[in-house]
């Protein structure tokens, strides 16, 4: 029979019921189990989460940032019930709850997003009564467990989203008053289509308006990595443009929006080079546009790219909107795309780099083994002998499937060989 907890007080003159000594035990065994639980149980958390939230999905470095502050928490809450099991937790003041408050303010993102911390804990609590059941059966010792940890975490969360909103608040502030911030208002008044004149806009953000515009994302995958690096990977992208000076914007902590302007084609060979030493900057570039207009679409297109890279977890350091727009339509049903790959490609799927690549390859020089041998710097009998293993490899022959062959073996290429 468990007896039921009496009161202690704590910091602060509040009480709290501390439970008794074998609920206590309970506990700690769980918090502990929690602390050393498999990546399986994160990569749960982070999938309800990111799946409850495309907004946030969408958004590479954002997710990252919810993803780590959910696991932050689950850890924080769990480490304090080791050291004191069934007592009150405070809020996490740790860097991670306070860099999604930073993200969402500079993303123009109201508190509702934090509702991505709701699904959090319910994925957690759902964990932990599983814990729970696996621990004891005794149904008093089963009530008092999850009376004590149900209010635990439900005061945790709340505290600590209510240190996130005010932290919302003075990051608000701080934006406000930021020598960017003016920069970046203009920038969201003309991809938002307000009426706000062209002469107007050009000098506010020193850029002109007129002509063709390049727009390309920059951004991080180590948020708290050396992030002076991201405008030098704009600088990187102007000289690859043909040496013009871009306008970059500081869209959030991480993330960088660029526009090069002139008639320009980038040397995606000589950028790879330029960034090869930043391993975490990522560039998403789209197709040249005319006018703000061409300001604005090009954007929208250099963020669908990211996207795409976001959602297909992909490899590639830099990537063209003209490379993957076929990419893009294709994959948008995920389930779909991955169908469609595996019915399309059969074993090839999982099949070497360079295979795949000689089969990508010989398609886009329209099925011409010369052609296709003296791009890959390989003689064309080797080449042919690569084709005939495909061909065993592929459910249907190569000639009768060429196109969506192609196809599938693009997104292949983007999203990584998962083979």
């Amino acid at each position: 029979m468990v007896h039921f907890a009496h009161h202690t007080a704590y910091s602060g003159g509040m009480t709290w019921s501390r439970p008794s000594t074998r609920v206590r035990d309970l506990i700690r065994q769980s918090a502990q189990i929690i602390v050393n639980g498999p990546p399986e149980w994160l990569a749960e958390l982070d999938t309800a989460v990111l799946g409850a939230n495309p907004s946030i999905a969408a958004d590479p470095e954002l997710a990252g940032a919810v993803s780590r502050s959910n696991q932050a928490n689950l850890f924080f809450w769990a480490t304090a019930n080791v050291r004191d099991p069934g007592a009150p937790v405070p809020p996490n003041p740790g860097p991670e709850p306070m860099t999604v408050a930073r993200e969402l303010v500079r993303r123009g993102l109201d508190a509702y997003a934090l509702d991505a911390y709701r699904v959090g804990e319910g994925v957690a609590w759902r964990r932990l009564m599983q814990i729970a059941f696996e621990l004891t059966s005794d149904p008093a010792e089963l009530h008092e467990f999850l009376d004590v940890c149900s209010r635990s975490i439900s005061a945790f969360v709340d505290a600590t989203l209510s240190a996130i909103a005010a932290q919302i608040d003075l990051e608000r502030d701080e934006l406000t008053r930021g020598t960017h911030a003016e920069r970046r208002e203009t920038v969201a008044l003309i991809l938002d289509g307000a009426p706000i004149a062209r002469r107007r806009a050009e000098g506010r953000l020193g850029y002109a308006l007129t002509g063709l515009h390049t727009a390309a994302v920059i951004w991080s995958d180590d948020p708290k990595g050396d992030l002076a690096r991201l405008d030098g990977a704009a600088e990187a992208l102007g000289h690859a443009a043909g040496g013009a000076r871009p306008l970059s914007v500081l869209a959030s902590t991480a993330t960088r929006w660029v526009w090069v302007p002139g008639s320009v084609t980038v040397d995606a060979s000589a950028l790879r080079r330029s960034v090869s030493d930043m391993p975490d900057v990522r560039i998403a570039i789209g197709p040249s546009g005319n006018g703000m207009d061409g300001f604005r679409r090009s954007h929208f297109d250099a963020i669908t790219t990211q996207q795409l890279m976001a959602r297909l977890g992909s490899p590639q350091q830099i990537a063209l909107f003209t490379d993957v727009q076929l990419v893009a339509l294709i994959t948008a049903d995920a389930d779909r795309a991955a169908e469609f790959v595996t019915h399309t490609l059969g074993d090839l799927e999982s099949a070497s780099a360079e295979l795949q690549d000689t089969v990508r390859t010989f398609v886009a020089e329209q099925c011409n083994a010369s052609r296709a041998a003296t791009r890959l710097y390989t003689h064309r009998n080797t080449l042919l002998r690569r084709l005939a293993r495909a061909d065993g490899l592929l459910p249907r022959p190569l000639g009768e499937a060429s196109v969506n062959v192609a196809v599938a073996l693009d997104v292949v290429r983007w999203r990584g060989n998962r083979g």
